[in-house]
């Protein structure tokens, strides 16, 4: 009898077709995962909800020597902006700092830009603590909760937004989200690899992964 091509297949060769297989299932999961990401998170950047609320938070980014970075001011101009429009009566700045920051805060920095545009010390909380996204939703969630916040807009860059907002309503908070003015000119390059650092923070945070 004449052994068929079937038979003479060896198991090496089974486990190479079947491990080929789970890796492309591995990878079309994977493409359409980012896809539905990416798709979220764009559109949730080309969307301004700011509409009348409680407060405005805006998120820290970096400070130098106790000044804000160009993102910073851009998140904090955009604030003092949603502010002057009557759009909430509280101004909440958020962002912590680190040993080398000689005692400056993000969100204290943030405060002493909004009080130098004229937004009154009474409006005004600056929360200093955190260190990271997650940490600044919850210390959010905190001040909401003391202060009997139940609508809040939320202000970052574009494509920071969607996280926050699944964070946001993790944490039970409502936040309308607003995107803060474009700095200069962002290449194809930037912006790409801000998309993709977006979807691997959401998707490590709904892994319940530190990065």
């Amino acid at each position: 009898m004449t052994a068929t091509a079937s038979n003479l297949r060896s198991p090496r060769n089974n486990r190479g077709v079947f491990f080929r297989r789970l890796i492309a299932c591995v990878l079309i999961i994977l493409t359409a995962w980012s896809v539905w990401v990416y798709m979220e998170i764009a559109d949730v950047a080309n969307h301004d909800e700011a509409q009348p609320a409680d407060a405005i938070a805006v998120f820290g980014a970096a400070e130098y020597s106790g000044h804000p970075s160009p993102v910073l001011h851009a998140r904090l101009d955009h604030a003092v902006e949603l502010y002057r429009k009557q759009i909430a009566p509280l101004v909440i700045t958020l962002g912590g700092g680190s040993d080398k920051d000689s005692g400056n805060t993000e969100g204290g920095v943030g405060r002493d830009y909004l009080l130098a545009n004229g937004i009154p010390f009474g409006s005004i909380i600056a929360e200093t603590h955190s260190v990271d996204t997650e940490q600044q939703v919850h210390r959010l969630a905190a001040i909401a909760h003391e202060n009997h916040l139940h609508h809040i807009v939320v202000v970052s860059d574009a494509t920071h937004l969607f996280r926050i907002r699944e964070l946001c309503k993790e944490a039970g908070l409502d936040v309308y989200t607003s995107p803060r003015s474009t700095v200069g000119h962002i290449s194809n390059y930037d912006l790409g690899m801000r998309y993709f650092h977006e979807i691997v923070s959401y998707t490590a945070m709904r892994l319940h992964v530190n990065i």
